[in-house]
This record gives structure tokens, C-alpha cells and sequence, in this order.
């Protein structure tokens, strides 16, 4: 079979498998998400917590809630990370650093998963599973539960409460994340991947050399690590490890499981909504989004120019044989689109043009998919920005499912928008006019640049992946890092819950002949230009001087 013909297979995999789930997964988070019954182990639950389960919250309660109780889990998070020799199936190792450990910990809960640290060498088996794997599940459902609230604010008229943030978050958890975790985790055991409590084991190879065998529990946190769009490996290499991902059928699995969430919030949003055309335009334009990302991807890495490149069918420099250029493509886009940040490639190997469109992938605010529910509320946020211009544009009151988007909820809007950006653009400034933090960059010119913005982008995206040849086990790198983390979670969720309560005390007001239908193609062609507009305006400067001229040259 030709390499084209391979490409096209798996994409084409990819696809069915998530058309088949669309439907179906989505209207389960649905159902999840509206009143009902609550189950015998919720409710007891909600018991040991003290939470009324039946009170709606004001979108401030919601935000506290979200706020205080990742608070908590980054408090008990650096707790085992730095006490982690006294933990059960500690394997010997030390308690991490503090700034590595307040890295560390911020990142699980705040669903980025950066890594400053070697996951085989610098932590036990014991607080994998009971330290990153559970914030793993946590931070995934802290993601749907706020796109859940945004939804709620759409829907709802003349009331200020957005829904129970703690009833969102044990449901998402027990009746979704964990049964599709478990699912998740048996197939990839019988692709190969290793699940077992061994200490590492030093075996005498064929040349007569050493070797040491890592174990752990790894299909288990590499399901929801996957599924929740987290990305932290269990080991340093991340998805290339054989032991994470042993092979092209592992690996292809491992993308569906990236997308099937996020992919299916939108039909989660048309159905609450009442507005199943609305869910599908967001959907498309998800869709416009990654293919146009992915087809560039693919076309830079597979045709860009040189000898050695074409004689190996691809610049296959950091990439695994047992992928080849279209699987570790696929994987890099579905990664840093969504908020993984998952690696089976070394994105700093990519072509300087491909490299700049994965960064392009994190800048664009990671919306197509997404992230666990991050990328349906960033979509939602650009689809009420969308609506005003159209409004402006022909002098009628901009209505988003027929709530009147004004002046207030612009502002809602554009505080979220400017977050991140002033986070990415201030962080890579600063460490660039900082001796010891510039020095941190391995390569010299436009690939410096490119590793510093990277890594300051994939921060305050919550996405954690990383552009290789940047030493970020330092202080200050732990430090900014860890506070971009947190600033790039938590503001713009406040932004997000905001806009919500100013919607939900609104009454519906009904469409005329000035209001922008929002479920046509024309609206999803607008969309996907305030998106390019948004993002351009903002980052051209520093991807010219980055990745562009590293490309061109």
C-alpha cells in the first residue's frame, strides 16, 4: 500500500470512528448534565461533602467552587509530590524539589500535564496512580462542568443560577470519565501497552550489555491521560515510548480518544439547547479548523525539500519508525489542538513550518476540538464575538440563541480572549530579557524564539506539550510556568462563568429578519474567520519572527 493510500486510511479510521460515537456520547453528557435522579454512591458522596445536591448556584458560588476546590488538589498534589518517599510504591524515589513540585502539581490540576521531570526516574509508581492519574480524571471534568455552566446561561431566562458545580463534577467523573477510562485501558493492554505494579528490572541484553524495563500503571493513566485531554506520559518519552504506545493501532486509538470527547460536547451543546443545528455548526467549523491544520501538517512534513528528507519519504528526523510521517502528524494535531499535549514525535524535529502550525494549533486557543469542555466554551466565546460583528455589520441587536449579546457581554468575551495572549507574549518576553532564562534555549536564532513561545503558549493553553531543546527544569521556568498555569486555567473560566450569569438573567428574545442565523454555512464561515482574525491579529509578529523565518530560511 502507498504511503497516501496508509495516510488516507487512517484518517479516514479516525473519522468513522468518531461519526459512529457522535450521536450516541453526546447525548449521554446530555443527559448527565440536565436534573435527574442521583445515584446511591452520589449521593453519599455528597453526604461526605456536605452538598446539597438539589441547589442551583449564582455563577460567583459556581466559580468559588471551581476555584477552591482546585486550590485544594494543588495543595494535597505538591503535598504527595514532595513527601513522595514516605508513600507506598514510592520505588526509592525522592521527594521532587518545591518549585518542580508547585510546577508539577498546578499543572495536573489545571488539565496541562507539563513536565519538567523524567516520569520513570523521578517518580514512584504509587503517586502516579493516586497523585496524577486522579487529578487526571478531576481536571477533565472541572473542563466539561464549566462548558456545562456556559450552556446553562444560554438556555435558562431571568435566573442567576447556572447549576451545582459539584453535582457536574461527580457525575462527569463516575458516569462518564471513569466507565470510558476503563474501556479505554483494556484495549490498550491488548494493543501491548504494560499495566503492572513491577519495580523497574535490569535484564542482561543479547550483546551481553544492561538494560533496565520500566513498569507501572501505565494503560490506566494513559487512558484518561488521553481521554481527558491531559497528556502527561508516564514515562519521559510520552506516547513514544513503547511501553505507552507500542504500535500504529495503539497509536490510532490513542488520537480517538484526544477527539471523542471534545468532538462530541457540540452535539452535548445542540441538544440541551434544544438546537441541534447550532451544535453542528460548531461542530463544522471544529472541522474546517482541523483539517486545514492537518492537511498543511501533513503537506510540510511530507514534501518539504532536501535529500535526505524525500530519500526517507518525509522528514522523519525525531519521529518513530513505527508511526512514520502521517501517524506522528495526526497525533501532533489532534494534540496540540486539543489541550493534550501528548507527543509521539519530538515537535521541535518538525519542519520549521510544520513546528509553526502546531504552535498556530495552541494559539488559536485550542477549539477545534479542544479541550474537555474547554474547547466547546472557547468556541461558544468566539461564536457570541462572531454574532456581534454580524450585528455591527448590518445595524441590527446581535442575538445569540436569542439572548442579546451587548456592550457587558463583550466585555465578558474580550477579557477571555486577551487572557492568554498577554500571559504567552508577556511570559516570552520576560525570559528573554533574563540572561539565565534566554540561556535555557539549546539552539540559537529564530529556534530559540520558537522553543521560549512554545513553551510560554503551551502553559497558559493548558496544553503541556512541549518544543524539546529548552532546559525547563529551573526555577524561574518552574515558577513562571506554574503561574502562567494557573492564570491561564482559572481566569478565563472566570470570564467564561461571567458571561453565563449575564446570559441566564436575560429573557429570549425572538429572531427577526436583521438577526445572523447562527447554524448556517455563512455563520460558520464567519466563525472560522474571527477565529483566523483573532489569532492573527494577536500572534503574526512573533510566528514571523519564530517559526516563519526559521521556515523561509
Amino acid at each position: 500500500m502507498s504511503p497516501a493510500w496508509a495516510a488516507a486510511l487512517q484518517i479516514a479510521a479516525l473519522i468513522a470512528a468518531l461519526a459512529l460515537v457522535y450521536v450516541p456520547l453526546g447525548d449521554a453528557m446530555a443527559r448527565m448534565l440536565m436534573p435527574g435522579r442521583h445515584l446511591a454512591m452520589e449521593r453519599r458522596l455528597y453526604r461526605l461533602l456536605r452538598v446539597d445536591p438539589d441547589a442551583d448556584q449564582v455563577w460567583r458560588t459556581y466559580l468559588v467552587s471551581v476555584v477552591a476546590f482546585s486550590v485544594a488538589g494543588i495543595a494535597l498534589l505538591w503535598l504527595l509530590l514532595s513527601a513522595q518517599s514516605w508513600l507506598p510504591l514510592g520505588l526509592g524515589r525522592s521527594g521532587m524539589p518545591a518549585a518542580q513540585g508547585f510546577n508539577t502539581a498546578v499543572s495536573f490540576v489545571t488539565d496541562t500535564n507539563w513536565q519538567s521531570y523524567s516520569g520513570e526516574s523521578a517518580l514512584g509508581i504509587g503517586v502516579q496512580a493516586f497523585g496524577l492519574t486522579v487529578q487526571n480524571f478531576l481536571s477533565a471534568a472541572v473542563g466539561i462542568a464549566v462548558a456545562a455552566a456556559l450552556i446553562r446561561g444560554l438556555i435558562r431566562r431571568h435566573t442567576d443560577r447556572l447549576g451545582n458545580f459539584w453535582v457536574d463534577l461527580t457525575r462527569l467523573t463516575l458516569r462518564l470519565l471513569v466507565p470510558l477510562s476503563i474501556l479505554g485501558a483494556l484495549v490498550l493492554v491488548l494493543t501491548g501497552v504494560i499495566q503492572n505494579l513491577h519495580a523497574p528490572l535490569t535484564v542482561t541484553t543479547l550483546a551481553g550489555g544492561s538494560q533496565t524495563l520500566p513498569g507501572g500503571l501505565v494503560a490506566s493513566q494513559e487512558a484518561i491521560k488521553e481521554l481527558g485531554t491531559n497528556g502527561g506520559g508516564y514515562f519521559n518519552a510520552n506516547s513514544a515510548h513503547p511501553f505507552e504506545n507500542p504500535n500504529g493501532i495503539s497509536n490510532l486509538f490513542e488520537i480517538f480518544l484526544m477527539l471523542v470527547i471534545p468532538a462530541s460536547l457540540p452535539r452535548t451543546f445542540g441538544t440541551l439547547a434544544g438546537s441541534r443545528k447550532h451544535g453542528l455548526a460548531i461542530l463544522a467549523a471544529m472541522a474546517m479548523l482541523f483539517a486545514g491544520s492537518l492537511a498543511t501538517t501533513l503537506a510540510l512534513e511530507n514534501a518539504h525539500p532536501g535529500a535526505a528528507l524525500q530519500a526517507a519519504g518525509g522528514a522523519m528526523e525525531g519521529k518513530e519508525v513505527r508511526f512514520g510521517v502521517t501517524g506522528s502528524v495526526l497525533f501532533a494535531v489532534s494534540s496540540t489542538i486539543t489541550s493534550t499535549g501528548a507527543t509521539d514525535a519530538t515537535h521541535s524535529s518538525f519542519t520549521g513550518l510544520g513546528g509553526g502550525v502546531l504552535l498556530t494549533n495552541m494559539l488559536l486557543g485550542e477549539i477545534a476540538p479542544g479541550g474537555t469542555g474547554s474547547g466547546l466554551y472557547g468556541m461558544l466565546i468566539l461564536a457570541v464575538v462572531t454574532v456581534f460583528i454580524g450585528g455591527l455589520m448590518v445595524g441590527r441587536t446581535p442575538t445569540y440563541l436569542g439572548k442579546k449579546i451587548g456592550a457587558g457581554e463583550m466585555r465578558w468575551a474580550a477579557g477571555y480572549l486577551l487572557t492568554t495572549p498577554a500571559l504567552l507574549l508577556l511570559g516570552t518576553a520576560l525570559a528573554l530579557v533574563i540572561p539565565s532564562a534566554a540561556a535555557g534555549a539549546l539552539n540559537a536564532g529564530p529556534h530559540a524564539l520558537t522553543e521560549i513561545a512554545y513553551a510560554f503558549g503551551s502553559a497558559a493553553n493548558n496544553n503541556g506539550s512541549a518544543f524539546a531543546g529548552l532546559n525547563a527544569n529551573t526555577n524561574f521556568y518552574n515558577i513562571a510556568l506554574g503561574l502562567c498555569m494557573l492564570l491561564g486555567r482559572f481566569v478565563p473560566i472566570a470570564f467564561v462563568l461571567g458571561l453565563a450569569g449575564s446570559l441566564a438573567r436575560q429573557d429570549v428574545r425572538p429572531d427577526d429578519a436583521g438577526t445572523l442565523p447562527a447554524y448556517k454555512p455563512l455563520f460558520v464561515v464567519m466563525l472560522v474567520g474571527v477565529v483566523a482574525l483573532v489569532a492573527g491579529l494577536t500572534y503574526v509578529p512573533a510566528l514571523a519572527l519564530g517559526p516563519i523565518a526559521e521556515g523561509l530560511s
